[in-house]
């Protein structure tokens, strides 16, 4: 039977480093599955993912996922993915741009359109025998934002967060870079 582990926090938080010393620790001496599931959008991010790719070592198999995690075999592994707020905003987005290309009258609700989809998607890749760590941010804990767009992610990512932590056998909180357990 796997094993979920759900690693969360802000910006900066040191989620990342924590997960993946985490990771490696429950590996032993085999390598772990780095699922990194980011799409680069501009000069600045590809750096950000330049410094992640940097701070990993051999003992990782790396795979560039944006979507469809479940096409991968990871069986038997220890899977890091890296992360949820980067695959929900692909699925987010996705749904987003060709709701808006449709013609043909209401196609269903962008937030319950990408969380079914993600969800679903969570469902099929975590039925592997496999030991999973995420990873994603909180982001609802501020101030709602002036802007519907991030008002619907925000709602996207907090639903979906939840439904992770649910599923989760533990769950991390980060602050400072330091790792509190709620669960």
């Amino acid at each position: 039977m796997g094993k979920i582990i759900l690693v969360t926090g802000g910006q900066r938080s040191g989620k990342s480093t924590y997960a993946e010393k985490m990771a490696l620790d429950l590996s032993g001496d085999n390598k772990c599955v780095y699922m990194a599931t980011a799409k680069v959008w501009d000069d600045e991010f590809a750096k950000r993912v330049a410094l992640h790719k940097q701070r990993r070592g051999e003992q990782w198999i790396n795979i560039e996922e944006e979507k469809f995690l479940s096409k991968h075999n990871v069986a038997g592994k220890v899977v890091l993915v890296d992360c949820v707020t980067l695959w929900s905003t692909n699925f987010f987005f996705g749904i987003s741009t060709s709701q808006e290309n449709e013609s043909s009258g209401e196609k269903g609700n962008v937030v319950k359109r990408s969380l079914e989809a993600v969800k679903d998607e969570f469902d099929k890749f975590t039925q592997q025998d496999a030991t999973f760590v995420f990873v994603t941010n909180e982001i609802g804990l501020s101030g709602v934002s002036e802007n519907k767009i991030q008002r619907q992610f925000t709602d996207l990512l907090g639903w979906l967060n939840q439904y992770i932590a649910s599923k989760a056998d533990e769950v991390y909180f980060m602050v400072c870079g330091i790792p509190i357990k709620i669960k």
